[in-house]
């Protein structure tokens, strides 16, 4: 036994501590998945390319600012890990995330940029209890959210080095000082409604500030889920990475601010997920929106 663990440790990689790749200060600015990649880097200037554990990471110059930006990848769990990758090698000095969303306030649109004022985990929690056809949670847990069906939201928690003890909040709230440069440019951009291959929206998209975004690790195309998305969480919008971010960003005290365009409806639509049809417009609004507010932040 004694000779195994001297061979087990001799075998391990020596712990390095996390080193600064650039040590400028810059705007993280961020989106998802490829196909946002284009719109995230239109305007950016004198770009240099860093790569770390497979992701690329480009630092330059957009609207006069210092900013690096990547692909957080698909997924609460790739958002938070290569959010922290960022914060680790980078003199991060605020977060901004630019991309497409699916729609859950009934009064809005595709193609709208809706900027929230705070971003929760709806669907961490738990898959409660089904006896007699009615689902209950156990008695030692609760939640501030209604149900559906057997989800029930209940947030797990965050360590941070504000306190001693763990943090249960649900909600994460964008930066106010980012939120109020959001609020000044927003007056003045005017989005696009019409896609590169002139396939048009019935009606010009209008900016959203305010409100509730959530996310998940699930791509939503349900009319049910959507219906209770917005009844319990009073949600404008959904996707499955800004409250991951967020959550990062509020752990390590890096304010933070994200512009989501919808691409769909989220379920809500009467035909087929109008996503692949709206894509790149929702996209391109989206990143308009994030240039601008980029280049009014003093």
């Amino acid at each position: 036994m004694r000779r195994f663990a001297t061979y087990a440790l001799a075998t391990l990689p020596a712990f390095s501590h996390a080193q600064p790749l650039d040590e400028t200060p810059r705007i993280a600015l961020i989106s998802a998945f490829p196909p946002e990649w284009v719109a995230l880097q239109e305007g950016l200037e004198d770009p240099t390319e860093h790569k770390l554990n497979g992701v690329t990471f480009i630092t330059g110059q957009m609207e006069g600012k210092s900013v690096v930006i990547f692909l957080s990848g698909v997924s609460m769990v790739n958002a938070a890990m290569t959010t922290q990758l960022a914060l680790d090698h980078f003199d991060i000095t605020s977060i901004a995330f630019s991309g497409i969303a699916g729609g859950v306030d009934p009064n809005l649109s595709i193609g709208d940029v809706v900027i929230p004022a705070q971003w929760g985990k709806y669907l961490e929690g738990v898959m409660a209890r089904e006896t007699d056809g009615t689902f209950s949670i156990p008695p030692w847990m609760s939640t501030d959210f209604d149900s559906l069906g057997m989800i029930t939201t209940v947030p797990f928690g965050v360590t941070t080095a504000r306190s001693n003890e763990l943090d249960r909040r649900f909600w994460f709230v964008v930066d106010p000082d980012l939120m109020a440069v959001a609020e000044d440019v927003a007056e003045n951009i005017t989005l696009t409604d019409c896609n590169t291959d002139n396939a048009c929206l019935s009606q010009t998209p209008e900016i959203i500030l305010g409100g509730n975004g959530i996310s998940g690790s699930f791509f939503v195309d349900n009319a049910e889920l959507r219906e209770w998305a917005y009844a319990a969480f009073d949600a404008q919008v959904l996707d499955m990475e800004s409250a991951a971010v967020a959550h990062v960003a509020y752990a390590n005290d890096v304010p933070f601010i994200a512009f989501r365009s919808l691409s769909d409806l989220a379920g809500g639509g009467d035909g087929a997920n109008e996503m692949n049809t709206f894509m790149s417009l929702a996209a391109s609004n989206a990143a308009h929106v994030m240039r601008t507010f980029v280049g009014a932040i003093e």
